[in-house]
């Protein structure tokens, strides 16, 4: 099947079909296509711009989803996903299988993204149906997604239920490892820290949780607004981790932290990150925690991330928020 181009990218509406939220797309649009078997995993640079016009896709269609927290979050996952977990489309189910939880459940587009990329979903399938009625592609990630562990959402319990993951890959004598993605405003619950004080003490070393440091929470800035979480890494070293600080756009700089030798400890990995990455006039704005992009705005932002040689399938038809209200 075809792809569009960057040009067609930037929107000729003869061939990217639009309709206002909530209502059809045109008669006219093909059927989906079946799921196709995965092709070779890309770069991870061309992985994270691939999920970025996909979370900016289906953010703006359905007219929710917290955009800003997807895409502050994909260079992480590109680089999870494309680079250090082992983890197989063919058998989404393989018990050798690198485990991955994104406690910050509301980026929940941003893991669809990269799930869709390698080939566990069908991407032309997640593009329609994302957070519509019924379907599986719920705002916040779901375990009915192939691919998913865990569904999330409740911000402060995804450690505790990597820290499991991690004992019984211990009892297993498995090798396979646990990855669990925290914002840095979730660092604010206490179940975190319960957690953080469990892994350290069970020196579960096959765990690695990566905090999405963007600086932002809902309303404002993470350490205005709430409680001021001050050296992150610290804190963690100061409960038993190995902590490591890192540019979270820097992909070289994420592998290499990723994969640090930690034996005996956990590993902390603080990926220094902004929020609505990639788009200029997302990035650090509070706005994006909640909006989700007009069709002028999306157009604008696909121009911005757009990737030669790919995009959208041919006949895809996406509905965008005429007002970007989410």
């Amino acid at each position: 099947m075809a792809d569009l181009t960057p040009m067609d990218v930037e929107v000729a509406e003869e061939e990217l079909l639009w309709a206002p939220a909530g209502e059809p797309g045109p008669s006219s649009v093909p059927a989906l296509a079946p799921a196709q078997a995965p092709g070779p995993v890309p770069s991870t640079v061309d992985l994270a711009r691939r999920m970025r016009e996909d979370c900016l896709a289906i953010t703006s269609s359905s007219g929710a989803g917290h955009i800003a927290s997807a895409l502050s979050l994909v260079d992480i996952l590109a680089v999870l996903y494309g680079s250090v977990m082992h983890v197989n489309p063919a058998d989404p189910k393989d018990p050798a299988r690198d485990r991955f939880i994104l406690s910050k459940g509301h980026g929940g587009s941003a893991v669809y993204a990269a799930l869709a990329e390698l080939g566990f979903i069908d991407r032309n399938d997640l593009l329609k149906n994302y957070y519509a009625s019924g379907s599986v592609y719920s705002g916040h990630v779901s375990h009915a997604v192939p691919g998913v562990e865990l569904s999330t959402g409740s911000l402060g319990q995804g450690l505790g239920v990597a820290c499991g993951m991690a004992l019984a890959a211990r009892l297993d004598a498995s090798g396979r490892r646990v990855f669990c993605v925290m914002g840095d405003g979730e660092c604010d619950e206490g179940s975190v820290w319960e957690a953080a004080l469990l892994a350290s003490t069970l020196e579960l070393d096959r765990l690695v949780a990566v905090v999405d440091r963007n600086g932002m929470q809902s309303f404002g800035p993470t350490d205005e607004t709430a409680l001021k979480l001050g050296d992150i890494a610290e804190k963690f070293r100061s409960f038993g981790w190995r902590a490591i600080d890192c540019d979270g756009h820097d992909h070289a700089a994420l592998e290499a932290a990723l994969t640090a030798p930690h034996g005996g400890q956990p590993l902390a990995v603080i990926a220094h990150t902004v929020k609505g990455k990639g788009v200029s006039f997302m990035e650090g704005d509070i706005r994006w925690h909640y909006d989700s992009a007009s069709k002028d705005e999306l157009r604008r932002a696909l121009s911005e991330v757009a990737v030669e040689g790919m995009g959208f399938p041919a006949g895809t038809s996406l509905s965008a928020s005429e007002g970007g209200a989410a």
